[in-house]
């Protein structure tokens, strides 16, 4: 039986609702043990999760922010935040980046987060609280279509994510949409080489284990050149699996008014693995 681009998404919203669950109810000692993109890959307490934050932004966090971090990368490391900015992180999960987003635009300025996953909102809305961060807002949502208004965001930010995305080209043009002319992107997210198809992609890892779904060096540049963006880079990190890295893509939405949007032909929209 063929997996729909529906089953997808309900795979990941489960999954991720397992994770939150088991750090609300203090079964998890790390995200990377609750079932998610970080599980499937040996070594993975060096490669995703909260081992990618140092030790003075997590000293700074509710533990469970720390626990439910499930990204491939921070960020907010890279991510060029300056105070006063609206910020937008797709997939906000327990919230990490959006708590350090809201620290560093400072009261002058906003962090969205945006999740599909009930039990996440309400993790982050918690670890927000404690962590008294008052420019922290949550959306429910999904990527693919954000309920936010056109030119309304400096800067997107999302951490291993976009990979999970059913829909990549609407992932694209969205983020081209929220931002406002000038505005920038620094995500963190795993990429494949070149040489992988989409078949040795889903040799390597599962589609909610945030390999089988990801998108090649190439596909992400050209894909965001295509959406409009220019000054695209997507730079690897470090290996995830066989020919899969941590990555961190970055771009501008030119200060033009108005952004071309044309068809998107080599970035993959979800099929079966």
């Amino acid at each position: 039986m063929s997996t729909t681009a529906d089953d997808l998404r309900e795979e990941v919203r489960r999954r991720y609702a397992e994770s939150a669950n088991a750090v609300t109810s203090g079964e998890a000692n790390s995200g990377c043990g609750s079932g998610s993109c970080c599980g499937e890959t040996d070594g993975a307490g060096a490669d995703f999760g909260e081992a990618l934050y140092d030790a003075e932004q997590r000293g700074g966090l509710p533990n469970t922010a720390v626990l439910a971090s499930l990204g491939c990368g921070n960020p907010t490391a890279v991510a060029e935040l300056r105070e006063g900015d609206t910020v937008l992180d797709l997939g906000s999960g327990g919230g990490i980046d959006v708590i350090l987003s809201a620290k560093r635009v400072g009261p002058t300025g906003l962090a969205y987060g945006l999740d599909m996953t009930d039990e996440m909102l309400a993790l982050a809305q918690r670890n927000a609280a404690e962590a008294g961060i008052p420019n922290a807002i949550f959306l429910k949502g999904v990527i693919e279509s954000v309920p936010l208004p056109a030119e309304s965001v400096d800067v997107v930010i999302s951490n291993c994510v976009i990979n999970l995305s059913v829909d990549k080209p609407a992932v694209l043009l969205e983020i081209g949409r929220v931002l406002r002319p000038g505005g920038r992107i620094g995500i963190s997210d795993v990429v494949a080489e070149d040489r992988l198809g989409t078949s040795d992609r889903a040799e390597r890892g599962s589609f909610v284990g945030c390999i089988a779904g990801a998108l090649s060096q190439s596909e992400y540049v050209q894909g965001l050149e295509a959406a409009g963006f220019e000054d695209v880079s997507v730079t690897f990190t470090h290996e995830v699996a066989d020919g899969m890295h941590g990555a961190i893509v970055k771009a501008t939405k030119p200060a033009a008014a108005e952004t071309q949007r044309r068809e998107l032909p080599l970035v993959q929209k979800a099929g079966c693995c």
